[in-house]
């Protein structure tokens, strides 16, 4: 390879960053803090975005496109929506050669424009629910960017469901953040911590906030998902009301959720090693990579046949795989390139396999001899199928123990300094949104979520000394 990858514990900044661009993800887009994902990172979106497409249509939500240019009185119709999002609006001001009457707002996200067509669809309680899902694109102005984790313009989707009544949106959001866990668990290996944002985490707008949290491999917070109650603020804004079964005007209830390309960045520091990528096998774009070895002619012909022959079977048995026939580079340098990219399993194949009707398995998140297998070609199909498995399930396994062995209990403000330097705290916490503000100015540290399991009872809040009945989790955060 061109340059060795930065270790991780050497500056994990720049090993992330070396990582996105060697493994062919993403590069720097040419206006300041937007991105362009390749056509690997955009293969690895697309599993993502399958993954989660199956899910939203199997709890009976449909697709939709809405546009990207929202009238900036829209946005003034939800105060707290307006306050939270202004500091971040692209906005346009002229078109076609001519000022606008009145400027766009490149959508930020799509509360508003759903707000605004819900109102015109909704005329009766037989009208409810509406649940629909967007796959787009949207603009935010930040600061200071990480490609996949923040910039300037992001691919995500965001469901919008309107309910006639609260109980329904209630069950709506925590149903949304079960699928969001159930992704991020079975699919990313990523396991997370769902719980509620308190109200200073709370999204603009919002009744209260659900989310996954996890824990990136430099012991930081990622807000993986979000789920929000909106109630009926959204409603009242824009005059979503219904007619119910007795025949009385009433303001629907709604709700919003998103998952984001972010995730990719969740999905590289959580796994990822030295190395470079660690892909889990159910999302990989590339499950599994043949690369054959031979010295000459002879040797190529029976070797490339037998490659040949296997990626055949593997294909029809549709797992994702790839033969690597490139003839002007050697082995050592092929296995360095797809440990990189983070392909699973390598299936190396060379004279002494085809003789032994065998092949050689290397398992990417297994380097070195530990992780190698040779195993017939005869069964193939269920030894790389199974294989595949494993390396799914011990990837979660690892990532839970890392993430598990980095939590914990604090009860006192100064272990807290200490504890979220290097992980995440959790506390009693009994404080106010004033408390939580400085306890992040002070230590970097945010209230990223009161955790769905609760232990139950009371304790001592470790800052303010005040009888609590939740459990909190702090982390510095992404």
């Amino acid at each position: 390879m061109s340059k060795k990858l930065t270790s991780r514990s050497q500056d994990y900044n720049e090993w992330y960053n070396t990582i996105v661009l060697k493994a062919d993800l993403a590069d720097y887009g040419p206006a300041r803090g937007t991105m362009i994902v390749k056509p690997y990172g955009w293969a690895l979106w697309e599993n993502i975005r399958q993954a989660l497409d199956k899910r939203f249509k199997e709890t009976g939500h449909v697709n939709a496109a809405f546009p990207m240019f929202i009238p900036y009185s829209f946005l003034q119709k939800e105060a707290k929506h307006v306050e939270g999002f202004s500091p971040q609006l692209a906005v346009v001001t002229h078109g076609g050669g001519e000022k606008l009457e009145e400027p766009l707002v490149v959508r930020p996200t799509s509360e508003t424009l759903i707000g605004h067509a819900y109102a015109k669809w909704i005329q009766s309680y037989r009208d409810l629910p509406i649940l629909i899902n967007l796959w787009n694109n949207v603009v935010r102005w930040e600061l200071r960017t990480k490609l996949f984790i923040r910039t300037t313009e992001f691919y995500w989707q965001e469901g919008h469901t309107a309910h006639a009544t609260a109980e329904e949106a209630t069950l709506e959001t925590k149903q949304m953040l079960d699928v969001y866990t159930d992704f991020a668990v079975n699919e990313a290996a990523v396991p997370v911590i769902p719980g509620e944002k308190s109200e200073g985490e709370r999204f603009a707008g919002a009744d209260s906030t659900f989310t996954i949290e996890a824990m990136m491999g430099d012991y930081k917070a990622l807000q993986a998902g979000t789920s929000h109650n909106l109630g009926q603020n959204f409603s009242r804004a824009f005059d979503i009301t219904y007619l119910d079964k007795s025949n009385v005007l009433q303001y629907c209830w709604t709700t919003s959720w998103g998952v984001s390309t972010r995730f990719i960045g969740g999905i590289i520091m959580v796994h990822g090693d030295d190395q470079g990528l660690v892909l889990p096998p159910r999302l990989a774009p590339i499950q599994s990579v043949i690369v054959p070895i031979y010295r000459n002619d002879t040797d190529k012909t029976m070797v490339m046949e037998t490659a040949d022959r296997i990626y055949t079977i593997l294909e029809k048995a549709d797992i994702r795989v790839k033969l690597d026939d490139r003839e002007n580079l050697s082995p050592g340098f092929k296995f360095n390139d797809w440990e990189l990219r983070g392909v699973p399993l390598r299936i190396e194949i060379g004279p002494k396999d085809v003789v032994n009707q065998s092949v050689m398995l290397a398992r990417r998140d297994m380097l070195g001899k530990k992780g190698k297998l040779s195993v017939s070609q005869d069964s193939i199909v269920e030894t790389v199928t199974n294989m595949l498995v494993t390396i799914q399930l011990a990837m979660l396994d690892k990532a839970t123990k890392f993430r598990d062995d980095n939590i914990h209990d604090v009860t006192s403000y100064e272990d807290f300094k200490e504890t979220v330097k290097k992980g995440f705290a959790r506390v009693w916490w009994a404080g106010s949104s004033d408390d939580e503000a400085t306890v992040q100015k002070e230590t970097k540290a945010t209230l990223r979520c009161f955790p769905s399991e609760q232990p139950g009872g009371t304790g001592t809040c470790f800052y303010t000394g005040r009888t609590a009945v939740k459990v909190a989790i702090f982390g510095r955060a992404y």
